[in-house]
């Protein structure tokens, strides 16, 4: 690294570093890439044209600030860019060709800025003959519309809308403090976040997604958004949207989810096991010592006595069954219940202890410790802890 004497000069000297003219130079004199203070510092720099190379220098940073925060992980970020190129349209599929024209523009213009420079520098020293000014499109390292990994950013986005992590009324980061405390509920008047940060992942946070693009893109439009967002996210035969969607959230959203954010999550995600009777997502911000016995009793207890009621209706239908492929199909039903059941009893009887010993987190230990706290409840601990969870 090095710095500047006068910040003024810190543009131009990005704008330097970054030419084809200073690649040359180091591949020259320090050929086994070792870019140490040595080499750079023999780097043959004059001072040219400041004024143009420092304004090409700048609105390249803009221009590559505003896509670093046009991410949920930049500490700037303050709305997703699908919904903010939403306005006044009412379909995510011309939203999300708005944001396309957007990236496009952003690579042409840094692309553009970046020959600029290398042309200017590269006339300063005379190297017209030695060197081209040319930028392949491929070596601008923006982002560009992707309609699959947007679709699953917007689905990140609805869920932390639903946390209270962000909110429809407001830019930026809403609500990231500890325990639940100072919460207030009225900072989310357009799409209500929920009441305890607990999201199940069947249809409470389908059907809340439904809600998020009723409210951004109106209802005469739900009904085709619902499904230009299943077949982004990979509609399967038969599938509808809403089962796409769900199928999404149960089965890939938290693998993105610890992507995204480097396997330490802010959405923890409580699970039953592998017969997948009971999943939730609970925000590590609004977690408090309460919440696993707010999980069992409003959540788990009553799944239970709905998964029994259904297994005792189906044993009903099955001796009405007229066919022998119904009758089966029926069967494979309950057998699959019953499997829900006998997991969903083990992990409401964890649950129960774990809640019984009033579990409370410091967020100065970082997610990994405080993820271990939880064992087995969560799922991919060992994944985020690096511990296996009988260990």
């Amino acid at each position: 690294m090095c710095f500047a004497n006068d910040p003024v000069n810190t543009p131009y000297l990005v704008a330097f570093f970054n030419t084809k003219l200073v690649n040359a130079f180091l591949r020259v004199s320090s050929p086994t890439l070792d870019y140490h203070e040595g080499p750079v510092s023999r780097l043959a720099f004059r001072l040219t044209e400041f004024e143009s190379i420092s304004a090409l220098a700048k609105n390249a940073i803009s221009i590559a600030r505003s896509d670093w925060d046009s991410f949920e992980t930049s500490q700037d970020f303050a709305e997703l860019p699908l919904l903010n190129s939403a306005a006044g349209i009412t379909t995510i599929a011309h939203s999300w060709l708005a944001w396309n024209g957007i990236t496009e523009n952003n690579v042409l213009r840094l692309q553009k800025i970046e020959e600029e420079s290398n042309q200017l520098f590269i006339s300063a020293y005379g190297l017209q003959d030695e060197l081209t000014s040319e930028v392949p499109e491929s070596q601008i390292t923006l982002a560009r519309a992707d309609r699959e990994k947007d679709c699953q950013r917007l689905i990140s986005y609805a869920i932390g809308c639903m946390m209270g992590r962000y909110s429809l009324d407001e830019p930026g980061l809403i609500y990231a403090h500890a325990g639940n405390v100072g919460f207030d509920a009225s900072r989310y008047a357009t799409f209500p976040a929920d009441a305890d940060g607990i999201v199940p992942l069947t249809d409470d946070a389908a059907s809340r997604v439904r809600e998020f693009l009723l409210v951004v893109w109106g209802a005469d439009t739900l009904e085709e958004n619902m499904a230009w967002l299943a077949e982004s996210l990979g509609t399967k035969a038969s599938e509808t949207p809403i089962e796409t969607i769900r199928r999404y959230l149960a089965d890939k959203f938290f693998k993105d989810h610890l992507q995204t954010y480097k396997k330490r999550p802010i959405y923890w995600l409580f699970s039953s096991g592998k017969q997948g009777a009971f999943q939730a997502l609970v925000y590590l911000h609004r977690y408090h010592e309460g919440t696993l016995a707010r999980m069992r009793t409003e959540y788990v207890i009553p799944l239970q006595g709905q998964i029994a009621a259904r297994i005792e209706q189906l044993e009903g239908d099955k001796a009405k069954a007229t066919s022998t492929s119904h009758r089966n199909k029926l069967q494979k039903e309950q057998t699959d219940l019953k499997k829900q059941q006998a997991e969903l009893l083990i992990f409401e009887q964890k649950l129960k202890h774990a809640a019984d010993q009033k579990i409370s987190l410091d967020l100065d230990d970082g997610v990994k410790v405080n993820y271990g706290k939880f064992g087995d409840l969560l799922a991919e601990s060992k994944a985020i802890t690096g511990v296996k969870d009988d260990e």
